[in-house]
């Protein structure tokens, strides 16, 4: 799969395609059935399949004071997206000169000139352009006059009626359901980032603990998870079983969050390795203990507690 930033510089092959339109947060299962209608009508027209999305969100434009909220940066959104098959992704910087194109510019510029789009899919609450003057009706009477097709994909909903969205995996994430995320995403929800260096207090009762700062990803409840963790070794990944602290470590009087995590059967130096840490259910909130013998005692429970439910989960990646 190929990755491009600049619509000027689309090469001759991958032009005339069939283009998913939309952030993708998540790439959750709506979101799979919108890349699933471009790569369908792709295949059908013998074009590229590509999926066009945005970086930075533009929520971190406009509201650049809002708390986290990324379910996928964009090194797991591309992951996610190459393994849908599709040809091409495009990322468009969001910026305020692109913001301020209207509703007839993004459409002639970008889509037309720049891509030169066979067809467009988009989800029925597209909304595009300046002021957010754009929607998927206006762009089905903007594809007429200029030779493209348009497909809008209604919401995705699951058997309870309930839409798939990225709003609802992230309300599933603050209220300690991951496994309800699972459901929405298709798969676990998953932090991804470089070992940092901590306390190292974990080894000196048995349980060395790898650490990841969130950066701009959602928040999860604080607590204590089970998690699956994916660790790089050359151009493997390979998985081990175990448990994680999300939180701000009470009992050691810190204020920073961090995920602290432990892997069961791992005996190995993670410093400054890549990490991708699977939510797979929540065990327990976070809380105070009197002294490290008390927060030893709950840690062997919440790791046989963890072991019990990873058994009875199907390992993926």
């Amino acid at each position: 799969m190929r990755i491009f930033r600049h619509y000027e510089e689309i090469p001759a092959e991958f032009r005339g395609g069939v283009i998913a339109l939309g952030n993708f947060d998540g790439v959750h299962r709506g979101h799979q059935v919108v890349i699933g209608e471009a790569m369908r009508h792709a295949r059908a027209l013998g074009r590229p399949a590509a999926v066009m999305t945005f970086e930075p969100h533009p929520r971190r434009l406009f509201q650049p004071d809002q708390p986290p909220f990324t379910l996928t940066p964009l090194r797991t959104k591309t992951h996610h997206i190459e393994a849908l098959g599709v040809d091409f992704i495009y990322l468009q910087h969001f910026d305020r000169a692109f913001a301020a194109f209207t509703a007839e510019q993004f459409v002639d510029v970008v889509l037309c000139q720049g891509l030169a789009v066979s067809h467009v899919v988009v989800g029925d609450d597209y909304m595009f352009g300046a002021r957010r003057s754009g929607s998927a009706a206006v762009l089905k009477e903007m594809a007429v006059s200029r030779g493209f097709g348009v497909t809008s994909v209604p919401p995705v909903h699951d058997q309870d009626g309930s839409v798939f969205s990225s709003t609802r995996a992230r309300k599933a994430l603050v209220e300690a359901r991951p496994q309800e995320a699972t459901h929405v995403l298709g798969r676990p929800w998953e932090i991804e980032g470089r070992v940092e260096h901590g306390d190292k207090r974990g080894r000196t009762i048995g349980f060395p603990t790898a650490n990841l700062a969130l950066g701009d990803y959602q928040r999860p409840a604080a607590g204590v998870y089970a998690i699956r963790a994916g660790v790089d070794q050359g151009a493997q990944t390979r998985w081990f079983d175990g448990v994680a602290s999300y939180g701000r470590r009470p009992t050691f009087d810190k204020t920073d969050e961090l995920l602290e995590v432990h892997l069961f059967d791992f005996d190995g130096d993670l410093y400054h390795q890549h990490l991708r840490v699977q939510m797979i259910d929540f065990l327990r909130p976070e809380r105070t203990f009197s002294g490290l013998d008390a927060l030893k005692a709950q840690i062997i429970a919440d790791a046989e507690q963890a072991r019990i439910i990873l058994a009875a989960q199907p390992a993926g990646n």
